[in-house]
């Protein structure tokens, strides 16, 4: 189902004047064109703002209490959850929690009436991460009640008697175990119990034991551990791994929960296919490992003795009494899903795309409704890749893809689960690098439809981070980042003839591939590390087609930060790195010939692209230019500030005319110089 809307009014701006501006604008604007002076821009330079890039009701959990699904938001401002009442289909209530950018963790106490969140945030700046809102009065906003030190909460638990166990992590420490107790509103750290573990996913609690499910499914590799299992005895205050073996070469545990006098265990997959496994309470060391042919094993919910989950390939249920697992049919395309609760013979399942389905477990019959028509407000979020052509432009989300037609004005919501990292558009044809683990994706606006799968890749090659095209050989080339194992590889692929490749570790064993570009047939591939040691920020260049090492280059000291983004002008190969810093390769002599720090527009993640025969780029701040003869750095529109999820992204047309993001906006940029 599509979901369109129109762009009520575009505003057009224009640095250093607006002589022209309502003839040029006219053909554009569905309302009156409006001009102002962009804030110290160069003349010459004009700003049309598309509207919001991405709309929707982006969402990251989901619980059902009583007759309604309670369901957290995901990169959208503020962040919120929202209850809906299953008998009547509405959104019937709403909270505000105002921090943070999405809601992962929700988990209610026994008797249904607290409901508590857990956020995830980009920087922690003090505030409480953990909230709880009284359902008895859900007109009162929920209130924020402690804060872990670990800045992410990513699963919650409550055991029988109030008391709340939160898990999660941040970059660079272990995850710890932490309890709020809702009788002194205390938070206390409780111990971490798998020191080489970079994030946690899981817990539950029992009246006497807390289990704490963790892993490095986003920090893979080096040393890092893999899925473990602790048990946490709440008398003594003591851990004790109690992980299955079967499930110790998977990258993390995924979910946990307690079904009567057992305790159910997922995890998430990489280079094997995930596993469900069901552990005796009463003995811990008696338990049952099931394989699944899912990445991964989520949303786990239990009814008698079925239980209820999705994986990357739709919903299952597993018989504890036969071991065997069944498909749960479902007509249509779920997605991402987020929410999962059995009751009373009903599957209620809450999906990615923005909706709620109610399946009929006897009958197989769904009933299916969309949030934002239901209720839930639709608001920009943050976004992924964009890519433009003459007639369309298209900007990633969460579980979506939003084209804009650069005609009308008329803009209309895409599915595709995940998202959207990176993107092209080759003769009217969208190719996307779809996080995690979807491979390439593809939309053929002529031909309608969905996008759908075009390639897969190895499911361990998850994170897809920059794409470009390769005129040369007519390939596809995308840099990817393997968040379980570590490294990372390039992918190749052939839109006129189907064909694909992928080469894992192309720079080396700890380096991910960041950044791509291309020159005479020639792959450019800049590496990163999101490790601590090991190198970082080395140059290969690389045959696509014969998949072998050309040369390599290391960068000097001073630049060793990680390559942040790559293009090419000429014989000229341009990088910019995490740090800010700038260089550039006389690629006919493999040699660094320029160097600068541009911190000051680039403190961060970059984006780079060629056109009109000069290189462009992006950060979070500014939108800047390269002298081509100097190499000078010179702003385009300062204070640009992009809101984007995952590293700014910047695009252009055939026509030379740039796209990326300024806040929640879509804009396009025509730099006349």
């Amino acid at each position: 189902m599509q979901h369109s809307r129109t762009v009520g009014r575009r505003r057009l701006l224009m640095a250093g004047g607006a002589l022209g501006v309502t003839a040029a604008a006219a053909p554009l604007l569905t309302a009156r064109a409006e001009a102002r002076t962009a804030p110290d821009g160069p003349p010459c330079v004009r700003i049309t703002d598309l509207g919001p890039g991405i709309e929707q009701f982006a969402l990251m959990s989901a619980l059902q209490v009583g007759d309604t699904v309670y369901i957290g938001s995901r990169n959208l401002e503020p962040t919120q959850v929202i209850g809906f009442h299953l008998p009547t289909r509405k959104v019937v209530a709403q909270t505000v929690l105002g921090v943070g950018h999405s809601i992962q963790a929700l988990a209610a106490d026994s008797t249904g009436r607290f409901l508590y969140a857990g956020i995830l945030t980009k920087g922690d700046e003090g505030k409480p991460n953990l909230f709880r809102w009284d359902l008895t009065t859900p007109e009162k906003p929920a209130v924020g009640v402690g804060r872990t030190e670990d800045r992410d909460i990513r699963d919650l638990a409550v055991a029988p008697d109030g008391t709340v166990y939160a898990v999660g992590g941040i970059p660079g420490k272990a995850p710890a175990l932490w309890t709020y107790d809702p009788g002194t509103g205390t938070v206390t750290k409780l111990g971490i119990p798998d020191p080489k573990a970079t994030l946690a996913r899981a817990v539950a609690a029992t009246d006497t034991t807390v289990f704490f499910g963790a892993g490095s499914v986003l920090s893979g590799g080096e040393g890092a551990s893999k899925a473990s299992l602790y048990a946490y005895d709440r008398a003594t205050g003591t851990f004790a791994d109690i992980t299955p073996p079967e499930m110790e070469r998977d990258p993390s545990l995924r979910d946990l929960v307690v079904a009567g006098d057992r305790l159910v265990i997922s995890t998430s997959g990489s280079t094997e296919s995930a596993k469900l496994a069901v552990m005796d309470l009463a003995d811990l060391s008696s338990y049952s490992v099931t394989p699944t042919t899912g990445k991964v094993v989520k949303n786990l919910t239990t009814d008698g003795d079925t239980v209820h989950f999705a994986t990357d390939a739709g919903l299952h249920s597993y018989s504890m009494a036969t071991k065997a697992i069944s498909p749960v049919e479902f007509d249509g395309d779920l997605g991402e899903v987020w929410g999962l609760d059995a009751v009373g013979g009903t599957l209620t399942v809450v999906s990615g795309y923005g909706f709620v389905g109610e399946i009929d477990l006897a009958t197989g019959r769904a009933v299916v409704t969309d949030l934002g028509e239901a209720g839930a407000p639709v608001t920009p979020q943050t976004t992924m890749g964009i890519a433009a052509d003459h007639r369309y432009a298209y900007v990633g989300g969460n579980n979506g893809i939003a084209r804009h037609d650069l005609r009308t004005g008329t803009v209309v919501n895409l599915r595709a689960p995940g998202e959207a990292k990176d993107a092209e558009v080759l003769n009217g044809v969208l190719y996307t690098g779809q996080y995690s683990s979807q491979g390439m994706w593809t939309y053929d606006p002529l031909k309608g439809g969905q996008p759908h799968q075009l390639a897969a890749f190895p499911g361990e090659q998850n994170r897809p981070l920059d794409v470009c095209y390769d005129t040369v050989n007519e390939l596809l080339l995308v840099g990817v980042q393997s968040d379980t194992e570590g490294g990372g590889s390039l992918w190749t692929y052939a839109p006129g003839t189907g064909e694909k490749a992928a080469y894992v570790n192309p720079v080396d064993g700890t380096q991910l591939v960041r950044a791509v570009a291309t020159r005479d047939g020639v792959a450019y591939l800049g590496g990163d590390n999101p490790t601590a040691q090991g190198p970082r920020g080395t140059l290969v260049a690389f045959d696509p087609v014969a998949g072998r090492e050309l040369w390599r280059l290391d960068l000097p000291a001073s630049l060793t930060t990680g390559t942040a983004a790559l293009a090419v002008r000429g014989r000229h190969l341009y990088g910019l790195t995490r740090k800010g810093g700038f260089f550039v390769v006389d690629l006919t002599i493999r040699r660094v010939v320029h160097t600068a720090d541009h911190r000051a527009v680039c403190p961060g993640f970059a984006a780079m692209v060629t056109s009109r025969g000069v290189v462009y780029g992006v950060s979070d701040t500014t939108l800047f230019r390269f002298d081509p003869k100097t190499f000078a750095v010179d702003t385009v529109v300062p204070e640009i500030n992009g809101g984007w999820y995952s590293g700014p992204h910047v695009n252009a047309d055939h026509q030379g005319r740039l796209y990326t993001m300024r806040g929640r906006n879509l804009v396009r940029v025509e730099d006349r110089r």
